[in-house]
């Protein structure tokens, strides 16, 4: 089964911008899922400041379902499938459907005459999805979603396979390149023990001679007393001794 809904829309106020639904979904399922949907937006919305929002979640529900969902620049991409769908395949799925989102935006945003003052389509993106009141304003990327969605429907295909092997390909490269960073930090703090080792030793050379210069200061600085009293007692041993 292919992913049963996708579901798109601003996250500050809910807001649906395209609700796709999968052609072998009963209409029942469709409407409680829509409802489902619209219920984890507002738990989102109501959830507090972007830092105390999860950006990537699953949410199981009790009709062996499962809703996934993605969150980038204030816009939800979310998705329900059946439970024994793979997770991380959904994720993959939702990634896609941000850039094939993106992509219908960016097309309708060359096309459209509104955009001669000279901002670029990003700005004139950012604007549209900040600004749109109208519900399901981009209802026509459904054509864009329904044609992601089919590629999506057997798990199992030799073309989601490769996917999730380059996913997982991707992770261990990650996961290596992280490794190696730590070890590379490792190295940097051996050769700081090293140095600051090197740094005490000079250190306890350079306390030990300064005690030592310390002490040859003293000398010099009472060396002229003690030479005169020497003196003092030869000449009084001299007059009055002999």
């Amino acid at each position: 089964m292919p992913p049963l809904l996708t579901y798109i829309a601003r996250v500050s106020d809910g807001l649906p911008f395209v609700a796709s639904f999968a052609q072998s979904s009963p209409s029942q399922n469709i409407e409680e899922q829509k409802q489902q949907s619209k219920q984890i937006i507002r738990n989102l919305n109501s959830s507090g400041s972007n830092s105390s929002r999860a950006s990537k979640m699953s949410i199981e529900t009790t009709q062996g379902r499962i809703f996934h969902y993605l969150i980038q620049d204030n816009i939800i991409y979310l998705t329900c499938t059946e439970l024994s769908y793979p997770k991380r395949l959904a994720f993959l799925y939702l990634e896609e459907i941000v850039d094939v989102f993106l992509e219908y935006l960016m097309t309708t945003a060359s096309a459209s005459t509104s955009n001669s003052n000279g901002y670029s389509n990003s700005h004139h993106i950012r604007s549209l999805l900040d600004t749109t009141a109208r519900p399901y304003a981009f209802i026509q990327a459904d054509l864009y979603i329904q044609r992601k969605q089919r590629e999506y429907i057997d798990p199992k295909s030799i073309s989601n396979t490769n996917k999730l092997n380059k996913d997982l390909s991707d992770i261990h490269s990650i996961m290596r390149q992280n490794i190696n960073q730590v070890l590379d930090r490792g190295e940097k703090l051996e050769s700081v023990g090293v140095i600051s080792s090197n740094l005490m030793s000079e250190s306890k050379k350079f306390k030990w001679g300064a005690k030592k210069l310390n002490w040859w200061a003293k000398v010099y600085m009472w060396m002229p007393m003690i030479v005169i009293g020497i003196l003092l007692l030869l000449v009084f041993y001299l007059k009055f001794l002999h």
